[in-house]
């Protein structure tokens, strides 16, 4: 999954931005848990990552729902 930037969320729907935001979530616990295994991640950066693009996307669908897209 890539990261995608603030301005390809905001030409997203809300529906593509909730499946985006489900794959991320699930990829993320795929990771967590091949870490908590004691294996190493092929990228031990894209879990960090992962969690910044679903805090942006968290962050543009505030955003729309009260109006206030202030950037």
């Amino acid at each position: 999954m890539a990261v995608l930037k603030k301005d390809q969320l905001k030409t997203m729907n809300n529906e593509e931005m909730n499946k985006r935001l489900d794959d991320m979530r699930k990829e993320i616990m795929k990771l967590k848990a091949q870490v908590s295994r004691g294996t190493q991640p092929e990228n031990p950066g894209k879990i960090r990552a992962l969690k910044r693009t679903v805090a942006r996307i968290l962050t543009i669908q505030n955003q729309k729902k009260t109006g206030g897209a202030s950037q």
